[in-house]
């Protein structure tokens, strides 16, 4: 056990190295020398991850410790390509993106000494559905909500501003485990057979039809496309957790995307980004201001001069692409780190992916199941999303690439999120203890075999006692 504790701890301090010859090589192209305020949160967060490896090593014996050391490299590297893009623009987003780590890291700490035993948020699962609707639309409420960008997604708290949709995808997974592993057996029988397909049942389509009504009040409300999509996705995923039915993935494929092109039609500012998606380099749709491409080209053109290697950290020209700390930190990553820059981040992002999917394979609880699966597939999710709205696969969304953009919300929410992947791992790779049934059958299995032994040296001594008797006579 000592030996594994070493190997997982040398995995975060590998981590640790590598964060600190990022922040080197760009504070030193930029600005000379690395700043004292920034040297001191760096060392203040490099001292909580430590302190939550060992909570962790305590509490959680059996958990993958893979999943903090990706974690914090996304983290580190995001971070420093923040404060790369801070010294163009003369402002200190990373400064406070810094902070939020700390207290991101601090819940985490506090999340795994409260909750050893992650079954107990079943016994809160319409509790969740309510605090989970409740903060997703908490913007709606007058006073309370406010608009950036076109979109009333967020809420003033003193200080700033706070997005609860990140919030509200942890509680309304674990109302979707909850209700999904209560009501597995209704949903998996099958209805009618059409071309080979197992449809579900009418009846059975309750839940679907309500979260789809659902998704599509946060598409044309809050005009808020990503999130729509994302809760939707998680759903239907779960879904086919739950039940094993393929039939639940076309169903909700089929219906998101009548939902989505009929709001494309009748809704300028969805209708605006599928525009700006298929004709990018249109002058009319370049010069728009609002709803326009020259976000996404001049994204394309701040990858396709990174090329391979990339124009080195603090050498490029982020900073010229809008929201390039946030919304479109991938292409600020592929400008100054290039094409195995943005492959290595994809490689830490499917590294955890594939963890918290072997942790949902392995565990035997059928909630942790569902949980860890849905989880994590909002994670690969919004990486997909992101990525491929970048690089021009699908229409951009407006997510964020977790623990590397800027912003408190999505950065907290994603920690939380990973912490309670950890959670699960413990459970799932902990070894199975020795039941009393198991006990009495090993027992009797001996029993029987100390049996047949005894049998047969009977039957070996009778003949030995037959044949010296047939040669004495």
């Amino acid at each position: 056990m000592i030996a594994l504790r070493l190997r997982q701890l040398s995995l975060l301090l590998f981590s640790f190295l590598i964060c600190g010859i990022v922040f080197f090589q760009m504070f030193r192209r930029t600005t000379g020398k690395i700043p004292t305020q920034y040297l001191s949160l760096l060392v203040l967060a490099a001292s909580l991850s430590l302190v939550f490896w060992a909570l962790a090593a305590h509490f959680l014996p059996y958990a993958s410790q893979v999943i903090q050391a990706c974690v914090v490299l996304l983290t580190g590297i995001g971070t420093a390509m923040i404060a790369r893009i801070d010294y163009e623009n003369d402002t200190s987003v990373a400064l406070r993106q810094l902070v939020f780590v700390c207290i991101a890291i601090v819940l985490c700490c506090v999340l795994i000494v409260t909750l050893r035993d992650y079954r107990l948020l079943r016994r809160f699962s319409y509790v969740s559905m309510v605090v989970g609707l409740a903060l997703l639309l908490s913007p709606m409420v007058p006073g309370l909500g406010v608009e950036e960008n076109g979109s009333p997604i967020w809420i003033r708290v003193p200080g700033g501003t706070v997005q609860p949709s990140e919030f509200a995808k942890l509680f309304l997974a674990f109302f979707f485990a909850a209700y999904l592993f209560d009501h597995r057996d209704q949903l998996a029988v099958g209805g009618k057979k059409v071309l080979k397909l197992q449809l579900p049942r009418v009846k059975d389509l309750g839940p679907i039809i309500i979260v789809w009504f659902a998704s599509m009040g946060v598409l044309v409300i809050q005009h808020d496309l990503g999130t729509s999509l994302m809760f939707f996705a998680m759903f239907v995923a779960m879904l086919y957790v739950a039940t094993g039915r393929v039939s639940w993935i076309i169903i909700g494929f089929l219906a998101f995307a009548v939902g989505a092109v009929l709001a494309s039609m009748i809704f300028s500012h969805v209708g605006a980004r599928v525009e700006a998606w298929l004709h990018p380099f249109d002058q009319t749709l370049y010069d728009r201001q609002y709803g326009g491409s020259y976000q996404i080209v001049t994204g394309l053109f701040g990858l396709a001069s990174g090329g391979l290697f990339g124009t080195g950290l603090g050498q490029g020209h982020p900073n010229l692409t809008p929201y390039a700390n946030s919304d479109y930190i991938y292409a600020s990553i592929g400008e100054e780190l290039g094409l195995m820059g943005c492959f290595g981040v994809l490689l830490l992002y499917i590294i955890i992916i594939a963890s918290g999917f072997i942790t949902a394979m392995k565990i035997k609880d059928g909630f942790g199941k569902l949980l860890a699966s849905g989880l994590v597939f909002t994670m690969a999710f919004q990486v997909f999303t992101v990525v491929g709205g970048i690089t021009l696969v699908i229409p951009l969304t407006g997510l964020t690439l977790p623990f590397m953009a800027a912003g408190g919300s999505s950065l907290i929410a994603n920690y939380l999120l990973a912490t309670l992947l950890i959670i699960i791992s413990n459970a799932a790779n902990k070894p199975v203890p020795e039941t009393v049934s198991d006990t009495f059958q090993h027992e009797a299995l001996a029993v029987l075999r100390d049996h047949e032994l005894k049998e047969r040296e009977a039957e070996r001594a009778a003949s030995t006692a037959r044949a010296v008797k047939g040669g004495a006579q």
